[in-house]
Formats: C-alpha cells, sequence, structure tokens
C-alpha cells in the first residue's frame, strides 16, 4: 500500500473510532437520563474504579449496599420503607450508569494504544485526542462529585442542580469535541462564508449551549412537572414565584418557576433566529445546513411543549433530551463549516507530520 493509501486507511480507522465513540457517549447520555428519571443516581454511596466495577454477588453483598443506603437523606425522607427488590431496580441502573462510563474510557485509551503502536499519530492529533480521553475521565470525577451533592446533605433527597447541570455539559463537550474531530478528519473542504454567516452560526451555536444548560437545571429540579400549561405559566406570562420562592437570585439556578421560565424564553430567542437565518441565508453555501438546524430546533420546540403539556414522563423527556444532543451537533457542524474557507484535511499527515507522537 502506498504511504498516501495508509494515510487514507488510518484516518478512516480513527474516524470509525471516533463514530464509535460518538455512540457510546450519546448512548451515555440517554441512560443517564434515565438514571435521573428514576430517581436511582444516589443508590450507590461510594466511589470505587476498579471493585465498583464489580455488581454485588453474595446476599451478604447486597445486604451491605442496602445497609448504605440506609443512611442516606434520600432513603429517610423518599424512600423509607423500600425493600431490597426495589432498591434492586434503582441500584443497576446507576451501576450499568457508571459500567457503561467505564467501557467507554477503555474504548478510548485502546484505540489511542493501537493508533500510536502503529504510527499513525501525529503530535497533533495526539495531542487532540488525549484531551478527548482527559475529558472523559474528568467526567468520571464530575460524576462522583455530582452524586456525593446528593449523599452528604441531611435534607436533600437528590443531586444539587447545578453539578448535575455541570455534569451533563461536560457530556455534551465531549460529543461536541468528538464530533469536531470526526469532521476535521473526514477530508472536506469548508465553503468561503460571509462574516456575518459566521458570526449568526456561533450566535445559535452559543445559544443553545446555553439552553442546554438551562434544560439541565429544569430536569434537575423535575421543574418540568410543574406549570404544566402552555404558553402561560399557572395563567400569567412571568410567574409571580418568578423571584418569590425564599431563594433570591439563587432562583437562577434553583427556583422550579425561574428555571423553566428561563427554559421557554431561552426556546423562544433560538426559535425565531434559527427560522430566519434559515431564509436569510438561504442561497449561501450554507443554506441547507441552516435550513436543517431549523428544522431541528422547530421538532425540539414542539417536543418540548408537548413534553411539558404532559408532565414530563420518562419517555417523552428522553426524548425532548436525545433530541437536544442532535441540534447541539447540527449546530456544531453548521459551526465546523463556516469556521473557514477552502481549508482541506484529507489524512493524517495534513495535521501534521506522521511520525507517532
Amino acid at each position: 500500500m502506498s504511504p498516501s493509501g495508509k494515510s487514507l486507511n488510518a484516518t478512516r480507522w480513527m474516524r470509525n473510532w471516533l463514530v464509535v465513540i460518538g455512540v457510546l457517549v450519546y448512548a451515555m447520555i440517554l441512560i443517564g437520563g434515565a438514571t435521573r428519571l428514576t430517581d436511582s443516581g444516589l443508590s450507590i454511596t461510594e466511589w470505587d474504579p476498579i471493585k465498583g466495577a464489580l455488581p454485588p454477588l453474595s446476599d451478604a453483598a447486597w445486604a451491605s449496599l442496602f445497609d448504605k443506603y440506609r443512611q442516606t437523606s434520600e432513603y429517610r425522607l423518599q424512600n423509607s420503607g423500600m425493600s431490597l427488590g426495589d432498591f434492586q431496580q434503582i441500584f443497576w441502573w446507576e451501576w450499568g450508569h457508571r459500567l457503561f462510563g467505564r467501557l467507554i474510557g477503555l474504548v478510548a485509551m485502546f484505540g489511542f494504544a493501537v493508533f500510536a503502536i502503529r504510527g499513525w499519530l501525529s503530535r497533533a492529533l495526539a495531542t487532540r485526542f488525549v484531551i478527548l480521553i482527559l475529558l472523559g475521565g474528568l467526567q468520571g470525577a464530575i460524576g462522583w462529585w455530582m452524586v456525593s451533592s446528593g449523599i452528604g446533605e441531611t435534607t436533600r433527597v437528590d443531586v444539587a442542580p447545578y453539578r448535575l447541570a455541570t455534569h451533563f455539559m461536560l457530556a455534551l463537550l465531549i460529543i461536541g469535541y468528538t464530533a469536531w474531530l470526526w469532521l476535521d478528519l473526514g477530508g472536506k473542504v469548508r465553503e468561503p462564508v460571509s462574516r456575518p454567516v459566521r458570526i449568526v452560526a456561533w450566535g445559535l451555536l452559543g445559544l443553545i449551549v446555553v439552553q442546554m444548560a438551562a434544560g439541565a437545571l429544569v430536569a434537575g429540579l423535575d421543574a418540568g412537572r410543574t406549570y404544566n400549561d402552555w404558553p402561560l405559566m399557572a395563567g400569567e406570562f412571568v410567574p409571580t414565584s418568578y423571584l418569590g420562592e425564599g431563594l433570591g437570585l439563587r432562583s437562577l439556578f434553583e427556583g422550579r418557576a425561574t428555571t423553566q421560565f428561563n427554559h421557554r424564553i431561552l426556546a423562544y430567542l433560538i426559535w425565531a433566529p434559527a427560522l430566519a437565518s434559515a431564509w436569510i441565508f438561504r442561497k449561501t453555501s450554507l443554506g441547507g445546513a441552516f435550513t436543517g438546524l431549523a428544522v431541528l430546533v422547530s421538532l425540539q420546540a414542539v417536543w418540548g411543549i408537548v413534553t411539558l403539556m404532559n408532565a414530563a414522563p420518562m419517555n417523552l423527556a428522553l426524548l425532548h433530551q436525545a433530541l437536544g444532543v442532535i441540534v447541539t451537533l447540527a449546530a456544531v457542524r453548521l459551526v465546523w463549516r463556516a469556521r473557514g474557507s477552502g481549508q482541506l484535511v484529507d489524512s493524517v499527515s495534513a495535521l501534521g507530520s506522521t511520525n507517532t507522537a
């Protein structure tokens, strides 16, 4: 095989590896959503990256884990009297969530090791892949930081919403960064675009990222299960309890009425510009990308309303979350295409020397 052929073959393998990581992270996000919606996240009260990979293998082990859970405020204030069988149901959700995270880490490190051994990594590309792997490791630590907020408190029955939002946004960063690397290795020519197109593309991505964080706060507070009328909230445009929940400015992060109202307003602030930009830039080289994003934003907005008016049941809420990630990835792709003009990345050597880092 010619050097060029080797380079293209290496690129293909690395892009496939990134696809696998992206799909696994996407599945992890949905598993995490289900873990939250089933109130399973506090069922495992310790973080043991090695021994924790094994599930309980005896009655004594199950009894020990259940006894530790019964020391939490979630059990005392919300699940008092829960049977061992009920505990096992929530345990498997959290254990599966953590195990899936370990699987993603193994896939990432195994692929990186293979590419390094085969001499496919330039220094620049190796650095980018190491950043991806480190972000995954950080996500595990942030996950425990989130869980610990619901274990150490004497009155809290859920994790802190801002920690849940941090955990979710890091997952979003990981999948977005994975997609960006995949695009960089794709051999696509970025079309020349005007400065207004780039500004609007970045603006839409920024709004969508803020909206995803706002949605994570809503999820962390179960705020989607309150104020289930639309377009008003309990008959008001701005709920009277917007800053009247005894929280002051903390309502922006901890108030159910506040976070749901903000989430609604941000949806409108994204929906209108997305539709407008699709029309304004319809004849540009990125017209199709703007239109595709506008369609996805519209679907997400409509589905969000349906989810809200049905008090956010698990199936509708998970689909809302899943579609939100897809909207984010569409915005990332739009920004990637608008980022430069005429730059071609068609092989590993285009990112630097083909020597191993």
